[in-house]
């Protein structure tokens, strides 16, 4: 993978920084104090911070819309194939059998502990945005069911995903690090897993108790399925619970499969190859996944032609609003990016005396709050760490790739497009995101910090 191209500061780094910490604050304000709907809030607060720093107006605009444009067309467009998804499993009952199954074997108690595994796994070879889109109607739906606080469902799956995302390869970020600072795969992926097991358990289950507590919200009305709506299903056709299961794990599969194509046979060209990395890829693996629910969601839930079309068409209307807040806060993360921010953040830090592995932890905390991207936070991190690398045994190396991917998701906030993701699919104020999903995000920070400082003891 080639370097990220250098960013050079728009402006004195003081103008920067203020330029930040007021564009938060302004923010914040208008969606708290003034009610701005999140979209507006963050389109002005992005177009500002541009301008306080220095940007030309030009300049700015242009910065807003690649940002806008890339996150749409990433994350945005997973998003709606997700939501298509999701409403088609709702709609066929593939989605109850999940659910009735999850809650027939697990207590109340245990079913934080349930959905905390569910994530994990779910997560192991997916993005966050990807296993959440895959996830929430089961979230919903097993919140619903089962009595249980939305919360003590939702943060442990958040947990699991989002540990996964940061700790252990084949994900894109450790594989970055991975890569750049010349680690070995087997030695960080065995001290990844070791460290995001009491990660997830802390963050998730133990969490949630008192994410619960802050966030007492009700389970949003999406995904609502015949037995919801208190329709007999006694008798109502619906899809196996292995066929529904086998509709969720495909992506997971499709995109397991690219990750260890890439591990065994990096530099091949070979048709097999190029095959297993165009399915893949997020958007196809999604796209397939949708083609086989149609067929098999569908015929197991008795669905023709007609009911199909009408379940994919009402899937889109409710997720319009996620997707503009979510396309603004790539926006926004955008503009931060190219005014050199994170750069300016990152050189304060450099000539510090204090531990390696502490050190790329802060640096990519830094260049996350500023950026907002846990992607280029660890591509930062990574590279300015190559030199200290070099002098590193092996263990120290692969802790050095773990203590990077743990700062860096470290305090998601309004810059960050999964921050709107999981405030508007929850249905939950800003107060009460900060409370739960930022906080939740400190805590896999912190805890694999912590677990990367022990096991240095150790190795």
């Amino acid at each position: 993978m080639a370097d990220p191209a250098p960013v050079v500061p728009v402006g004195p780094d003081a103008q920067l920084i203020t330029a930040a910490v007021v564009g938060f604050a302004l923010i914040i304000v208008m969606i708290t104090w003034l009610k701005v709907h999140p979209f507006l809030a963050l389109t002005l607060g992005a177009l500002g911070v541009a301008a306080a720093a220095g940007m030309a107006p030009a300049q700015s605009l242009t910065s807003f819309a690649n940002g806008f444009g890339s996150t749409m067309g990433g994350v945005g467009v997973l998003i709606a194939l997700g939501a298509m998804y999701g409403k088609l499993l709702a709609d066929s009952g593939g989605a109850d059998r999940i659910v009735d199954t999850l809650v027939a074997r697990s207590t109340p108690r245990s079913l934080p502990w349930t959905m905390g595994l569910v994530g994990a796994v779910i997560g192991l070879p997916m993005f966050f945005e990807i296993g959440l889109v895959l996830l929430i109607p089961v979230i919903i739906l097993v919140a619903r069911r089962s009595g249980v606080a939305l919360m003590k469902i939702a943060i442990p799956t958040l947990a699991g995903l989002s540990a996964m995302h940061g700790l252990v390869p084949p994900h894109p970020g450790p594989l970055i690090a991975i890569d750049a600072l010349g680690a070995n795969l087997g030695l960080t992926l065995a001290f990844g897993v070791l460290i995001a097991i009491p990660t997830v358990i802390i963050a998730g289950p133990v969490f949630s108790g008192f994410a619960a507590k802050w966030a007492p919200v009700p389970v949003p009305d999406m995904f609502l399925t015949a037995e919801d709506k208190g329709e007999d299903v006694t008798q109502r056709p619906r899809p196996s619970f292995g066929a529904a299961l086998a509709s969720i794990l495909l992506p997971v599969v499709l995109m397991m499969g690219k990750a260890l194509a890439a591990i065994i046979a990096p530099e091949s060209t070979d048709l097999w190859k190029q095959t297993i990395d165009f399915a893949g890829t997020p958007t196809i693996a999604l796209l397939v996944t949708l083609i086989f629910g149609i067929f098999v969601l569908g015929a197991g839930g008795r669905m023709n032609r007609k009911t199909i079309a009408e379940s994919l068409e009402s899937s889109l209307p409710p997720i319009a609003g996620i997707l503009l807040i979510v396309g603004a806060g790539g926006a926004f993360k955008q503009v931060l990016i190219d005014t050199g921010i994170g750069e300016v953040i990152t050189r304060a830090v450099l000539d510090s005396g204090i531990s390696v592995l502490l050190l790329g932890w802060i640096v990519a905390v830094l260049v996350r709050v500023a950026t907002g991207s846990a992607t280029i936070a660890t591509i930062t991190a990574a590279g300015l760490m190559t030199s200290a690398a070099a002098t590193l045994s092996g263990p120290e190396v692969a802790l050095l790739v773990l203590a990077i991917g743990s700062g860096s998701v470290f305090l998601s906030h309004v810059n960050d497009a999964g921050f709107w993701l999981v405030k508007q699919y929850l249905g939950t104020n800003l107060p009460q995101t900060f409370k739960t999903w930022t906080v939740l995000e400190c805590l896999i920070s912190v805890t694999g910090l912590v677990g990367v400082l022990l096991l240095d003891l150790v190795v």
